[in-house]
């Protein structure tokens, strides 16, 4: 019989028989390898997963892609891959691609060629803006698509389909990061970079668990490396997660108790005098507000709704305080947050008090979530216009006018619906067309049976993926297959503003299309093609515009070119550091300090449901499982979901480890998940990782969102744990099946 862990080796190895495991080959780089892996050619080019950024050499032979290494020159990870970049080549030619147009007839989905594919979808849209106006189209892209793709996207819908409701499944991840910025700061954009984390004296990491979500940027906070500079690692998280178990202080807050915890260090910070008066007087607005708000947050109190000691929270305020130096950084765990776009500002209050902003080691750093989060940002018509310019100011209106040579009044002076107003508007009959692009809200999306009714009250659902089935193509009239990374050229930024080059080297499979080639026919058949992409055949086409476009801004892309991107292994627009000269974009040049109310998280545990469910990654898959699913040795290391319980609680329960528990709130139920016994998380608490379609955490989270971002509450609601009866277990492995 054979061991599955030989199994899973061989994999790895890229061994799929006994016989082929003496089959090696000498590679010059990394000795001997499987034959099977052995490359005609390296292609360079930047991970597609992740926001990190990793440069990558992706091995090909007979056009297929058989091997991937870590580039050695890349600046962001030096030759290091994780799990997931290491096994990528893999969902290329993985069994579950989308290969041809799909549109539904007589109830089902069935192949038929691009130009009824195309045709149909011009026409039905245009049939129901006919009927029901413009704005009953709703679009979601993603932050997966090249950048060139998200401009070129952008323009197609604004422009060319004129509906204002356009937004990226981003806002599930990094809309509330984007507010804090703005509110703070007047312009979007990480003031940072990866190496900050290396100069810092204090690294500050709240809600990040890097070593799951982000692992290559663990390396960066490694203090054990001989050489390395001393420094200190804080990480606040409720939950004991991989990177809280590196730091050298773990702050174990109760949940959504960050802000308190934040303005109670500021409120340290002023009272010890650990504060940059000149900084202040020179560079903000808001200061004696924020010493007012601060002042009822004393250790004490902020003691009393973190759960943490008054001398933990002294000794952290002291220790940013005095820092030469101070970095701090977040992830999902400060943005899935109905208070998340304050939360950011209550972290940039304190780089900002302290001058802990614009210089080497010193950064408020979002870590962003996916691979091109950040081209969506600068490029993509959200939550602001192309170049990070606003909706309601004329002269940015004119000045995008004046390059496309079309009237100003066609560019829209407000935003349209966000994500989640998109989904509430379809079922309210607001919206009756939806256009999902490389996302699967049917996992992703908070509040699973709302979501459900949005899929099913539209008249038209289009769904454009690499994939198929997914649990959200599965609802669709029309399946547009599209190539992904690995199939097409263009670039990425990362989360430091590193802007990447990303290359094709096998060509997408069937008929599958590039999302860029499939905007462009689309375009054609509006009738906007020649006026809106005049000329254009490529995605560099795209990247000179956008250069035109982005020239002068904050995020200027126009100096330098895709070969020099490509040279240097990135550039980072704006330097390794934002805000240096201390002049920030807003009328008086100043950011603001903003008071932050500590408000109660928003559903709260009672005798009915009385647990707070959080919800995270594990550092094998990546969100809704669309990709990693179908790499098998990503997939066999963790196949199925979990529920992680303190003893305490499973003693009570009467609950063994490894038992299949139903996890019950006000909204629904997931069954069969298995049970895992551990100090990991508090009593009172469980975590559950959201990635499973089969046993899907949205199914029980809330549809709350930040009234500021729209971003979801993923991360806290009430729900109760219960052994799951025999045919809640029969059903839910017949629906896995």
């Amino acid at each position: 019989m054979s061991n599955p862990l030989t199994k899973q080796l061989k994999r790895l190895l890229g061994i799929d028989t006994l016989q082929e495991k003496y089959a090696y080959a000498q590679d010059p780089i990394y000795g001997y390898i499987s034959e099977s892996r052995v490359a005609d050619r390296w292609v360079k080019t930047t991970c597609g997963y992740c926001s990190v950024g990793c440069g990558m050499l992706l091995g090909v032979r007979d056009n297929k892609a058989v091997a991937v290494r870590g580039d050695p020159d890349h600046p962001v990870n030096l030759g290091k891959l994780c799990p997931k970049g290491l096994s990528e080549h893999h969902i290329l030619s993985a069994p579950g691609r989308a290969k041809q147009p799909l549109l539904r007839k007589n109830g089902g989905l069935v192949p038929v060629s691009w130009d009824e594919a195309l045709n149909t979808m011009v026409s039905r849209i245009r049939d129901i803006q006919a009927r029901h106006g413009d704005e009953s189209l709703g679009v979601i892209g993603t932050g997966q698509l090249l950048t060139e793709e998200c401009y070129t996207l952008g323009k197609l819908v604004q422009l060319g389909f004129r509906t204002r409701n356009n937004d990226g499944n981003t806002t599930l991840c990094m809309a509330s990061a984007v507010s804090g910025y703005k509110l703070s700061f007047g312009s979007d954009g990480p003031p940072g970079s990866y190496t900050d984390m290396e100069n810092a004296d204090v690294i500050i990491l709240i809600g990040a668990n890097i070593a799951d979500n982000h692992p290559i940027l663990c390396h960066r906070v490694d203090r054990t490396s001989p050489g390395v500079k001393p420094r200190q690692l804080i990480v606040v998280d409720p939950r004991v997660t991989k990177t809280a178990m590196m730091a050298d202080i773990h702050l174990a807050v109760k949940p959504r108790s960050d802000i308190a915890l934040l303005n109670g260090i500021a409120h340290i910070l002023i009272r010890e005098d650990l504060i940059d008066h000149d900084y202040i007087a020179q560079h903000t607005t808001g200061f004696q507000e924020l010493v007012d708000q601060v002042a009822a947050f004393t250790p004490e109190h902020v003691a009393s709704i973190t759960g943490l000691a008054e001398e933990q929270i002294l000794e952290v305020a002291l220790m940013y305080g005095r820092a030469s130096a101070a970095f701090i950084g977040w992830t999902m765990g400060v943005n899935h947050s109905t208070q998340g776009a304050v939360t950011v500002t209550a972290i940039n209050n304190l780089a900002l008090i302290t001058g802990n902003i614009g210089r080497t080691g010193a950064a408020p750093f979002s870590i962003t979530g996916q691979c091109n989060a950040m081209g969506t940002r600068e490029t993509g018509f959200t939550a602001s216009l192309p170049g990070y310019r606003k909706y309601e100011n004329g002269e940015d209106r004119e000045a995008l006018a004046r390059i496309w040579n079309i009237e100003s009044d066609r560019i829209p002076s407000a935003r349209g619906l966000a994500y989640p107003d998109i989904i509430e508007g379809a079922v309210q009959g607001r919206i009756k067309a939806l256009w999902f692009i490389a996302t699967n809200p049917a996992v992703s999306f908070p509040n699973y049976k709302l979501l459900e009714h949005a899929l099913r009250s539209v008249e038209f659902l289009i769904v454009q993926d690499g994939f198929h089935p997914t649990p959200t193509s599965e609802f669709a009239h029309l399946v547009l297959p599209a190539a992904i990374w690995g199939e097409k050229e263009g670039t990425y930024t990362n989360s430091e503003r590193r802007v990447s080059k990303v290359n094709p080297a096998v060509l997408p499979p069937g008929e599958a299309k590039s999302d860029f080639q499939i905007f462009l026919e689309i375009a054609k058949r509006l009738g906007v093609g020649d006026e809106l992409y005049p000329d254009w055949a490529s995605t560099h086409d795209a990247f000179l515009e956008w250069q035109r476009v982005s020239a002068g801004r904050m995020c200027d892309y126009s100096t330098f070119t895709w070969q020099q991107i490509e040279d240097a292994g990135g550039v980072q627009w704006g330097g390794a550091s934002l805000y240096r000269d201390g002049i920030f974009p807003t009328p008086d040049g100043r950011a603001r300090l903003h008071v932050v109310p500590c408000d109660s998280f928003v559903e709260q545990p009672d005798i009915d449901f009385d647990f707070i469910l959080n919800t995270g990654r594990t550092v094998e898959h990546w969100h809704t499982r669309t990709k990693t699913a179908e790499v098998a040795q990503l997939n066999d290391m963790v196949p199925n979901a979990w529920l992680e319980m303190n003893p305490l609680d499973a003693k009570r329960l009467d609950l063994k480890p490894h038992d299949r528990v139903t996890i019950r709130s006000r909204r629904g139920a997931v069954t069969d998940v298995e049970l895992r016994i551990t100090g990991i998380v508090a009593p009172g608490q469980v975590f559950m990782p959201f990635h499973f379609s089969e046993s899907n955490s949205n199914i029980v989270t809330l549809g709350a969102f930040d009234p500021i971002s729209r971003e979801p509450n993923f991360k806290q609601c009430a729900v109760r744990v219960e052994r799951t009866g025999l045919r809640d277990r029969t059903t839910s492995s017949n629906r896995r099946r």
